[in-house]
């Protein structure tokens, strides 16, 4: 089955990853650890070997030998050559996991399109909702080991109730040298136009939204047989595999810890015995490699393969009760909760504010302009009818009032002094005090003829 750790990482904390590293299901040292036993005996061979049944001589021949090897072995590529392939294969993997063929949509489209309440509508509804998951099991018994070994024969898909004996009859009598998952579809199609027909299905437009999602399920159904056609070219994968292997097959003699070809080198040498550094370098290369081993092909019986018999008694179960047990079996209609309330108040809600938008409280430099301004400003303004003129004093200023207020009676007009639609002009040198609704226009003329 395949392992699932999302509840362990919902939060990221304080070494959040560390239990992670102690399972063993699904784990790298499950895949690895055979590999790396037989790395650590090879190498311990080796330094034996050096250490305690050559002579002096021959020593120093190896010791020449793991120079030599340890030298040239940085020549290889690993890092690109492996993490170009790693990216491929993911990418591979994850198109295999999107082109999964669910039927949650076909069935919507039956169960909202294909009418009858009575047994003929119940059985067109089921036929074709069988017909589809029919498709998917025989492409899914193609290229996965799992549903092969549950269904080694088409038989045994007759027992499971995906099949008739007629059917399978009508799937035999067919010759073809090619897979015949696409002929359970081609029965779908041919049963909605008999549908449109008997007019459970009310009008072509409902039969093109059949057809269109039909062909939607059918063209995932062939891409996962192409995925399994055709794979990633042989060469590349033979070309990370010998870098890898090779690599570490030089490490063998050129990672051995052997005595140091100058003596100024002494103060520096340390004999371990043991390669920590050399040892972590082939868990994480030949984990790498392991990890493209493990999802090239995401359809076998590895741990973290497809559970793709679970995905089969799920599309089966779930499509059979959408287009029978819930066709126009609904709830009775009934006033919301909030059919009276303006605004909703959901309990057990969030008490954090709510995000109006990253920019919704910023502050911008007129802001900060209004911020420093009275609500009233003084201006000396000339109004009409004009009065002498006076040096030093300009009209080249007018006010226009934004507002649209009916004006007040003479009355009002008197106990209001604050009107500015009096009839008495105002004089010149007095200070006219402007409301916020209201605006300065400036005459050009005027001021130019001031000037």
């Amino acid at each position: 089955m395949t392992v699932s750790y999302t509840l362990e990482v919902a939060n990221a904390r304080f070494a959040g990853f560390t239990k992670l590293l102690f399972r063993w299901k699904g784990s790298i040292y499950k895949l690895l650890y055979k590999e790396f036993l037989v790395f650590c005996f090879l190498y311990s061979l080796f330094s034996v070997i050096y250490r305690c049944i050559l002579t002096t001589d021959q020593q120093e021949l190896f010791e020449r030998a793991a120079r030599h090897c340890n030298k040239f072995a940085k020549l290889i590529p690993m890092s690109f050559v492996l993490g170009f392939y790693i990216t491929q294969a993911f990418q591979r993997w994850w198109g295999q996991y999107t082109s999964f063929p669910l039927p949650d949509n076909l069935m919507m489209v039956v169960s909202g399109n294909v009418h009858g309440m009575d047994e003929r509508g119940r059985l067109l509804r089921r036929t074709l909702m069988r017909y589809a998951n029919l498709s998917s099991v025989l492409i899914l018994r193609s290229i996965s080991t799992r549903v092969r070994k549950r269904f080694p024969t088409l038989e045994h898909i007759v027992e499971a109730g995906f099949m008739t004996e007629e059917e399978l009859k009508t799937l035999n009598h067919l010759y073809s040298d090619f897979n015949k998952y696409w002929m359970p579809l081609t029965w779908f199609a041919n049963l909605a136009s008999q549908a449109r027909e008997e007019g459970r299905v009310k009008d072509d437009i409902a039969l093109r939204l059949l057809m269109d999602e039909l062909n939607n399920y059918r063209a995932k159904c062939s891409m996962l047989f192409h995925y399994d056609w055709i794979s990633i070219p042989l060469v590349y994968t033979q070309v990370v595999t010998l870098a890898v292997y090779s690599f570490f097959a030089f490490c063998l003699i050129g990672r051995q810890f052997v005595k140091p070809e100058k003596a100024d080198e002494y103060k520096v040498h340390v004999d371990l015995y043991i390669p920590i550094f050399t040892l972590l370098e082939f868990f994480f290369y030949a984990g790498w490699l392991k990890v493209g081993e493990l999802i090239i092909n995401p359809f076998g019986e590895d741990d973290d393969d497809f559970e793709t018999n679970q995905l089969i008694d799920r599309n089966i179960q779930v499509s059979m009760l959408a287009v029978d047990d819930m066709h126009q079996h609904l709830p009775p209609l009934e006033k919301d909760k909030y059919w009276m309330d303006k605004g909703f108040s959901l309990p057990y809600g969030p008490a954090k504010p709510i995000f109006m938008g990253s920019t919704y409280d910023m502050r911008t430099p007129d802001d900060e302009i209004n911020d420093c301004t009275p609500s009233y400003q003084t201006l000396p303004v000339s109004v009409w009818p004009p009065a002498p003129r006076k040096r030093g004093k300009s009209r080249g200023t007018l006010e226009l009032c934004c507002c649209t207020k009916k004006a007040k009676s003479k009355k009002n007009q008197q106990k209001d002094p604050e009107n500015i639609t009096s009839t008495k002009p105002p004089h010149p040198d007095e200070a006219l005090t402007l409301k916020p609704h209201c605006a300065v226009i400036v005459d050009p003329e005027n001021i130019a003829q001031e000037a």
